[in-house]
């Protein structure tokens, strides 16, 4: 039997953001000194997974609210774009490569995650040619990178759940959210709109057509900011606005709905969950 480990290889590396890691380390800097922290530590962010060109300076704003010091535990929940799923799924590779260093991911959390029958097993094919989660992983590499050898990753790729789903995998989930170590990463971009996406949903009182989208697009934001999944679910039912990161957004509102409930903590809780002005693409 082969002990070789399975490495998921930095697939969208070269395309959607540069392969050279000097580079890259560069430009992430970059974005970053021009981010400010605001009232962090963050224990869950909502950034986006667009190419680098588009979105690295927006995705800044999100990361800049991590405090590597306290963080152990990185999960990072994306969309599926390729392949359908009903269920969540987990990466069948040991280590995620990026130009900077490797990432970690966490077998014990895994091996528990495995025994509660809730997740299918994805190809290492389906998960190279992923991007929702990929396109945080050298963010979370630059963040952590003062602690890259004291910290893991727990990646979940979120197929498109029914509300019951989305209540079940946030009671599961909620415990991790207990624990101030571990740091949530939700992968979403937000409103696509036009034709090739079969909406162009226009409110004429908001004036020209961007303008539409940004009203709609912050109306979401400040719904997910009461961190309310029932709202969450009535404004995707009436707007139906093609947020990609719907369910990943909807599990974590349903893992802060329980912690929240059990905990009695929505004030120090609500300060800490950071939405950033997503861009449209």
């Amino acid at each position: 039997m082969s002990n070789r480990m399975v490495c998921r290889e930095a697939s969208h590396a070269g395309s959607w953001y540069t392969a050279s890691g000097s580079q890259l380390n560069a430009q992430l800097e970059g974005w970053l000194s021009q981010a400010q922290s605001t009232a962090g530590p963050a224990r869950a962010i909502i950034a986006p997974h667009a190419g680098y060109t588009y979105c690295g300076a927006c995705a800044a704003h999100a990361y800049k609210q991590v405090d590597p010091s306290i963080t152990r535990r990185v999960f990072i929940l994306g969309p599926s774009h390729h392949v359908p799923l009903s269920r969540c799924a987990l990466s069948p590779a040991e280590v995620y490569r990026t130009p900077l260093y490797d990432l970690r991911i966490d077998q014990k959390v895994y091996a528990d995650l495995w025994k509660t029958g809730m997740f299918e097993r994805m190809t290492l094919q389906t998960d190279e040619d992923e991007h929702s989660i990929e396109m945080h992983l050298p963010y979370t590499a630059k963040a952590m990178e003062s602690y890259k050898e004291e910290f893991s990753i727990v990646p979940v790729l979120v197929g498109a759940l029914s509300e019951s789903k989305e209540q079940e995998y946030g009671k599961l989930l909620s415990k991790y959210l207990a624990d101030p170590s571990n740091l949530f990463i939700i992968s979403s971009d937000f409103c696509h709109w036009g034709q090739r996406f079969r909406y162009t949903y226009y409110d004429e009182n908001q004036g020209e057509i961007y303008r539409s989208i940004e009203h709609l697009d912050k109306m979401g934001m400040g719904i997910i900011e009461q961190l309310d999944p029932v709202s969450f679910s009535n404004y995707l039912k009436k707007y139906h606005n093609t947020i990609c990161g719907r369910h990943p957004i909807g599990v974590l509102l349903n893992v802060s709905y329980l912690f929240v409930y059990l905990f009695s903590q929505f004030a120090s809780w609500k300060e800490q969950l950071f939405i950033e002005a997503l861009p449209y693409v």
